[in-house]
């Protein structure tokens, strides 16, 4: 009878551990959000923020800051050797620190991308 109670508390012990285990484990896939600083050739400088993720390959998105009061919703799509945050009506192409920001289809603003 021992036996059983001593199997049973063990086990119930080891998935307890497992499942803390586990939740640690998560919580170091977290990779955190970034802020970049974008200088434009118009004069412009913008904000860029990309919210946390819990694990690498998850979809990453945040927000592009045209002024104080308006931010675009965007999504990092990956582009070979570059990146592109693209929103409704709004871009971002770049490679390392040199990007095009498209405020207009066909009207690319040179921009110089920093992190914050």
């Amino acid at each position: 009878m021992k036996i059983k109670q001593l199997m049973i508390s063990g086990a119930v012990a080891l998935s307890a551990l497992g499942g803390f285990i586990g939740s640690a484990k998560a919580h170091d896939l977290m990779l955190p959000g970034a802020a970049f600083a974008i200088a434009c050739d118009n004069g412009g400088s913008y904000v860029l923020r990309s919210r946390p993720v819990l694990a690498p390959g998850q979809i990453v998105t945040g927000e592009l800051r045209l002024s104080p009061r308006h931010a675009i919703p965007v999504r990092l799509i990956p582009m070979g050797d570059g990146y592109r945050y693209a929103g409704r009506g709004v871009w971002l192409d770049g490679i390392n620190d040199q990007a095009l920001l498209y405020l207009r289809k066909d009207q690319p603003i040179p921009c110089v991308v920093s992190r914050i």
